[in-house]
C-alpha cells in the first residue's frame, strides 16, 4: 500500500507540472481530474482556439493493481520518462494504449 501511495503522488506531481504549462494559441487550459478513491487520473485541455471548442483528452492514467497504467498519452513529451525519472520503475508501468501482444516488446510491464 506504500508503494501505491507513493506512484499516487508522483501521478499527481507529474500531471500538475503539466497543467502549469500554459497554451500560446487561443483560451485554452489544462483541467486535471483525480479520483483517488478509483486510482484514476485524466488531463483535459479544455477552451477555444480560432473559433473551435477544445475538450480533449491529454493524458489517461490509472493504477491497477499496483501498476501505473498509462492509457492514453497525447503529446510529444512521452509521461513514461517523467513518471520514471520521479521514482517510479519501468516493471510497474503499463503502457496500456499499446495491444497487449504488443507490449512485451516496449520495455515496460506487459500489465
Amino acid at each position: 500500500m506504500e508503494r501505491v501511495e507513493k506512484y499516487r503522488h508522483i501521478v499527481e506531481k507529474v500531471l500538475q507540472d503539466y497543467v502549469a504549462i500554459p497554451y500560446t494559441q487561443g483560451n485554452i487550459e489544462n483541467e486535471l481530474l483525480v479520483d483517488r478513491n478509483l486510482d484514476k487520473y485524466i488531463l483535459l485541455s479544455v477552451g477555444w482556439s480560432r473559433k473551435r471548442r477544445v475538450h480533449s483528452v491529454v493524458f489517461h492514467i490509472d493504477i491497477i493493481d499496483g501498476k501505473v497504467w498509462v492509457q492514453v498519452d497525447n503529446t510529444d513529451a512521452i509521461i513514461v520518462d517523467d513518471l520514471e525519472r520521479e521514482g517510479i520503475p519501468k516493471e510497474d508501468i503499463v503502457l496500456g494504449f499499446h495491444e497487449p501482444e504488443v507490449r512485451q516488446y516496449t520495455g515496460y510491464a506487459v500489465a
